[in-house]
């Protein structure tokens, strides 16, 4: 019987490589918008975030590291407001 291999993908935050269904995906909407997918399958160009305690909390906002980071992995420039209401998704998300 053929082992079925586990898709892997890359933290953009910590770099660290986890099976697929460990990761959060954030997803640029066709509509340029910025969403937190929990199925996966939403539409439009995603990257992933581990559940580490250290890529969550809040102090990694704070450093001004997302901003840039999601710029880069979404290939697009995200505005000041647009990056505040993702903030506030994330953290309701996470629960602080």
């Amino acid at each position: 019987m053929k082992v079925k291999k586990v898709p892997l993908r890359k933290c953009i935050v910590c770099q660290g490589m986890f099976p697929k269904k460990e990761l959060i995906r954030v997803v640029r909407t066709p509509q340029e918008t910025i969403e937190i997918d929990l199925t996966g399958r939403m539409a439009g160009r995603g990257t992933y975030v581990c559940r580490q305690e250290t890529c969550m909390k809040p102090d990694t906002f704070a450093a001004g590291k997302w901003k840039k980071v999601l710029e880069r992995a979404l290939n697009m420039t995200i505005s000041q407001e647009q990056y505040e209401e993702f903030r506030s998704r994330w953290l309701e998300l996470i629960g602080r």
